[in-house]
């Protein structure tokens, strides 16, 4: 049996007034992502694993931000069309592990329904996806809250 692991990662600074959605859900914040996109910096480091673990490239080339097409767009949807490419590529998703780094607001609340709303969009059983968060304590553009960024790990069989 054939295994592949992807490894995403991605950024987006943080502005106020703007909304922040973070796993696919809308957290309330005071301030949110400057993105072409909806800005959900944990979607898309996951799009970029799941991309990235079968050599199809990254976000940006299948959705790039200069496209009017996405401007704007539910990352979810994005989401479900790199989880169709990989389906169609002959792979299944075995698990996706995601791990956010903010300093603010808390996502422990928040935790169960990104992980609920990831599973529905992938396909897979809840004990297939995991959502974690932590903070910097204070250090660094995340820790100043200047901007939030995620990690993401896939596991792929052929």
């Amino acid at each position: 049996m054939d295994f592949r692991v992807g490894n995403g990662y991605d950024v987006h600074q943080l502005a106020e007034g703007l909304p922040l959605v973070l796993g696919g859900v809308k957290i309330p914040h005071t301030k949110g992502c400057v993105a072409h996109s909806d800005g959900d910096v944990l979607i898309h480091a996951l799009c970029d694993a799941l991309l990235g673990a079968l050599a199809l490239g990254d976000i940006g080339q299948h959705f790039p931000d200069t496209s009017d097409d996405y401007k704007g767009i539910d990352s979810k949807i994005l989401l479900a069309r790199v989880a169709a490419m990989i389906r169609a590529a002959g792979w299944e998703i075995v698990n996706v592990d995601n791990t956010l780094l903010a300093q603010k607001p808390k996502i422990a609340p928040y935790v169960p329904l990104m992980r609920q709303t990831l599973a529905e969009v992938l396909g897979l059983s809840l004990d297939a996806v995991s959502v974690k968060a932590t903070t910097t304590e204070h250090l660094g553009f995340v820790g100043r809250e200047e901007g939030i960024a995620a990690q993401a790990t896939c596991l792929l069989r052929k």
